[in-house]
Formats: C-alpha cells, structure tokens, sequence
C-alpha cells in the first residue's frame, strides 16, 4: 500500500507596495487589531509585526488592563 507523500504549501513572497504600508501605518494609528489587519492585507500577523518594527510604528501590543478584580488589592 502506498502512502500520500504531504507536500507543503509552498511560500510565496509578496514585496510591500506603497499603498499597503499607507494603509498599515493608518491602522497602527486607529489601533486595529493585528488579526484584523492581517485579514485586510493578506498578511501574516508576523510579517506585519516584521513590518511595523522596521517602519518603527507600535502595532499589536495594546491590551487594555481589566478594573476591580482585586487581584492587587490591601488585603485586611
């Protein structure tokens, strides 16, 4: 019995045009969520990471801190 061989999809890379990078700063600055952006652009979430640290725009790191759990509370 012979066995499939799995073949891997085979990467291709896509230059960065002018109107992806306008686009990605714009949403850097609206503060889109990476998986939101990665949609629009047809990107991967790390090659936008890649992206934004090389233009030195902040993308992704923007999680909200949660109020009155009491996880730091004074304890009594």
């Amino acid at each position: 019995m012979a066995k499939a061989i799995a073949r891997r999809k085979r990467v291709v890379r896509r230059n960065w045009t002018r109107t992806e990078v306008k686009e990605l700063r714009q949403h850097s600055k609206d503060r889109t969520r990476v998986k939101t952006i990665s949609r629009a652009l047809k990107r991967t979430p790390g090659a936008l990471r890649q992206k934004a640290r090389l233009l030195g725009i902040p993308l992704g790191h923007r999680r909200t801190k949660k109020r009155g759990l009491g996880l730091g509370g004074s304890r009594t």
